[in-house]
């Protein structure tokens, strides 16, 4: 006989001999061995027990209620106790610890979900049994649980019932939703119409449902009451008690209200097109794909209908929103979608991909290249694109500049302003993504017919305030725009041609370049990226010998996180090593217009677990390995997340595949492959972090943080240091000021200072005393007047720590102060 037959048979005799207090212990006692989970041998022991006379549950309640309230009792024995006399009292007169029962109902309401085998639904039972509804906290949580894959059906159940609220409480959005629809049937049936969205698309039903609720309603009053609740997705109204080692689920979407989200975007994109929409969903792809830590993407789904829908709104501000998005997006589910959208739109109009992303670029209103004047009552906006931000000026009637907007432009014209408000931000989000786009397009060997190129890019309102700041060849000529047209090296005018296309460095002389850079300054040109100035990584000696791979960027420890960041925004794929046994692939960039996969090989370092990594495993750090080169449709390597050798796995029969020579590489695709991990390397290795001079846990990495910190510079830092030796002369501060090797030397009044041209750390002299200065956020550049590109960040810190500590009598910060 089994133990869980023998525990049947102990209830029916102890039930029958009316020993109702025995058997009252000895199944707290059961359940306290079993961890205070009814499953495994109790998992029969609630329906056994329900299978009582009704004498015999009334008296066990009695005593379950004797043994909650005895001295001996403590918190476990009590949980169990409560949630024994809801299993037993269901159908019985009375209602038994109704007060304890209630506050246990209200600590469930604080958590995300739980284990089915706790029997929490018999206290939400006994409670709907007493007459009273449940929290809307509480339904949330056991609606939630009932979403596990590991439920019991009784928990599946009991959610079925609990109809009333609509949504989940705790994520702004979804309460606001429901006061704006609360006591208004057509508003609550559209609503909970949207809850039952639970496939990847809508289906025919569903949408001629949609149809016939929104038709009542108006399809103007629909969405302007849909849209604020997709602004305040991503928000909660209160938190919920995060378990050690669990996602951060407070950051994460509730998975029933997720269902409706994408509702949602099914309604908006049965609705007449309308820029409003397009912006909405555009920004609900964007918040649902935020990462959460220990989850990842917040909610993909979320993400892939808000696509679905913009997919299917016709107009050119949703193609502009999917173009955005394309550029942006990096999950790759959802940037699959993306892809095959923009296919099917550029498929329709008879066009490529490309020119399908170039023609979706919207003017924002802009009537010249990144300028627009707009005339609200008696004053006038003049909306104009200064470097990468649109910002708006405001002139009066009498044509005087005021510095805000005017009261009568907020009074008479709040929805104009607002829409005005709107377009710059969506400005902002466009120049970003078209700057990412422009920087990725060296490797994409692209070419345009000059007519086409000036239209699309050139003399665009939007993008050519970018392609005006790059430099381009037509027809093999160099050309960059300057007052008012396209010019020559020597300022001659190049009005006509044939083909265009962006120009790189490579391949041109040190002079030439040289040259453009100062053609560049000459005319106060600030590029979007580095062009003129962008660093060009040609084979090495070490490389030839090593032949099929490269060591230059071997050996160093990367924040993980933000390299895995990095390079996605640089278009390449990657997976988070996880301190787990398993493998990875390595880091790899396809390019499919070389025939090529480029590859970095990486792997977790450390083997602390909750010291090395974060609470869900993933190593907070990556040591690094070789770049090599494959044909794209080699097969793949692998190797283990914490490290060994990389390996190919191949089908039956398979030969290897070797990497390719590094000499056979065309000379483009090595210095823009190299130019990728580079960046990987200067922006996340902990070297350049300033706080790290203990060499982070254990002070394992002091020697690598100071190598990397104070050491040789790479390319992108040589080619800072060249660049600053042209600056720092103009600077006010010049006379403080001198460039040896590979610092930046500032005399201040107290000390010294060397600033170093790779990572921006600083020692101070004579004895060479290390001073730990924290950047801000965004240190700026506000004092250094003209500078040839964006996008440099450790160039401005150096800059902004340079000024600082000349002027070293005024720093008021104590942290800085005690270290002077």
């Amino acid at each position: 006989m089994g133990q869980a037959e023998k525990l049947r048979m102990l209830i029916r005799q102890r039930a029958a001999a009316g020993e109702s207090t025995e058997l009252a212990v000895e199944l707290l006692k059961a359940a306290a061995v079993n961890g205070g989970s009814w499953t495994g041998v109790l998992a029969d022991v609630p329906e056994e027990l329900r299978a009582l006379p009704p004498e015999a549950r009334t008296a066990l309640a009695d005593a379950l209620v004797a043994q909650y309230h005895s001295a001996e009792a403590g918190p476990i024995a009590r949980g169990n106790a409560l949630t024994l006399v809801g299993v037993v009292t269901r159908g019985l007169p009375g209602d038994r610890l109704p007060v304890e029962r209630l506050e246990a109902l209200d600590e469930l309401g604080r958590q995300n979900s739980f284990w089915y085998g706790m029997r929490y639904e018999a206290l939400a039972e006994a409670e709907l049994a007493a007459g009273r509804a449940l929290a809307p906290a509480v339904v949330a949580a056991f609606r939630r649980s009932a979403l596990d894959a590991y439920r019991d059906e009784s928990v599946a159940a009991l959610a079925r019932k609990l109809t009333e609220p609509v949504l989940n409480v705790g994520e702004e959005w979804a309460e606001q939703a429901m006061r704006d629809t609360r006591g208004a049937p057509g508003w609550q049936a559209l609503l909970r119409h949207a809850t039952t969205a639970t496939a990847a698309k809508p289906t025919r039903t569903w949408e001629q449902q949609a149809r016939a609720l929104i038709e009542p309603l108006g399809a103007d009053l629909v969405r302007s009451t849909l849209l604020p609740w997709l602004t305040l997705v991503g928000r909660r109204t209160f938190q919920l008690e995060r378990r050690q080692y669990e996602a951060d689920i407070n950051n994460a979407y509730d998975p029933c209200n997720a269902n409706a989200l994408r509702g949602l975007t099914w309604l908006l994109a049965l609705l007449p097109p309308h820029p409003d929409t397009a912006r909405a969903l555009g920004a609900l792809v964007e918040t649902s794909l935020k990462k959460v830590a220990g989850l990842g993407p917040r909610n993909p789904k979320v993400a892939n209908a808000g696509v679905t829908a913009l997919s299917r709104i016709d107009g050119e501000p949703a193609l502009a929103e999917l173009a955005r998005l394309a550029t942006r997006v990096t999950y790759k589910g959802t940037a699959k979608l993306l892809d095959t959208a923009l296919e099917s739109r550029a498929e329709a109009l008879g066009l490529s991909r490309e020119e399908i992303e170039e023609l979706a670029v919207p003017a924002y209103g802009l009537t010249e290249v990144g300028r627009a004047e707009r005339q609200l009552g008696e004053a006038t906006a003049v909306l104009e694109v200064q470097g990468g931000k649109a910002v708006v000026g405001w002139r009066n009637a009498a044509g005087k500049v005021t510095k805000s907007v005017p009261a009568a432009v907020k009074r008479d014209h709040a929805e104009e302003l607002k829409e005005l408000k709107a377009a710059v931000k969506d400005i902002d989000k466009m120049l970003a993504a078209q700057s990412e786009r422009l920087d990725r397009q060296f490797l994409a060997r692209r070419s345009w017919p000059y007519a086409a190129w000036r239209e699309r890019y050139l003399d665009h309102p939007l993008i050519g305030t970018l392609v005006r700041r790059l430099l381009w060849t037509v027809d093999g000529t160099t050309v960059g725009f300057a007052d008012g047209e396209l010019r020559t090296l020597t300022d001659d005018p190049v009005r006509e041609g044939a083909e265009v296309r962006l120009w790189h460095p490579v391949g041109h002389e040190p002079a030439a370049i040289v040259a453009w850079r100062d053609w560049l300054e000459r005319h106060g040109i600030t590029q979007p990226f580095k062009q003129a100035h962008r660093e060009v990584y040609l084979l090495t000696d070490a490389e030839r010998a090593t032949g099929s791979y490269s060591n230059r960027f071997a050996a160093h420890i990367l924040r993980q996180h933000q390299f895995n960041s990095l390079a996605a925004i640089r278009g390449w794929r990657n997976r988070l090593r996880l301190m787990v046994d398993d493998s990875a692939p390595p880091a790899t960039r396809e390019l499919p217009q070389w025939g090529l996969r480029a590859e970095y090989w990486i792997h977790g370092e450390g083997d602390g677990y909750g010291e090395d990594t974060t609470e869900s495993g993933s190593y907070l750090r990556l040591s690094t390995d070789q770049v090599r080169f494959y044909p794209i449709d080699a097969p793949e390597n692998s190797a283990h997340c914490s490290g060994g050798e990389y390996q190919m796995w191949l089908g039956t029969g398979a030969a290897p595949v070797e990497s390719l020579p590094l000499a056979d590489i065309p000379p483009l695709v090595l210095s823009e492959v190299l130019r990728d991990v580079d960046l990987f390397v200067g922006v996340a290795s902990v070297g350049n972090d300033p706080t790290w001079q203990d060499g982070g846990p254990e002070g394992r990495f002091r020697e690598y943080w100071t190598r990397y910190g104070f050491g040789e510079l790479n390319q992108s830092a040589e080619t800072r240091r060249g660049l600053l030796e042209r600056l720092v002369p103009r600077l006010a501060i010049a006379d403080r000021c001198t460039i040896e090797g590979r610092f930046l030397h500032v005399t201040g009044e107290r000390h010294t200072y060397k600033i170093h041209l790779g990572s921006g750390n600083i020692l101070m002299t004579p004895d060479d005393r290390y001073l730990c200065i924290v950047p801000k956020a965004d240190p700026g550049a506000a004092q250094t007047g003209y500078l040839p590109f964006e996008g440099d960040r450790t160039l401005a810190v150096i800059l902004s720590k340079a000024m600082l500590l000349a002027a070293d009598t005024k720093i008021a910060d104590p942290t800085i102060l005690s270290q002077l």
